[in-house]
């Protein structure tokens, strides 16, 4: 997840990944499990109906942003 962020631009070191993570799995915006794969095991995260409500009003608060902003000269 991290080299994927990173390959948009965002540099967010672990550190600051995964307590931010669990914060959202444990407000219900996210749900994990674990897989071992190996000697690794492995955490997946899914979002829940709530997570779902969620990005649906941020990105729609975004997109009142982005309006915003263009049309400031």
């Amino acid at each position: 997840m991290i080299d994927e962020l990173t390959s948009h631009g965002y540099n967010i070191g672990p550190g600051t990944l995964y307590p931010m993570l669990h914060a959202m799995e444990n407000k219900g915006y996210l749900k994990s499990s674990t897989e071992r794969e190996g000697r690794t095991v492995r955490r997946y995260y899914l979002a829940t109906p709530k997570g779902h409500e969620a990005l649906t009003v941020v990105r729609r608060y975004l997109a009142e942003l982005k309006d915003e902003a263009g049309k400031i000269n």
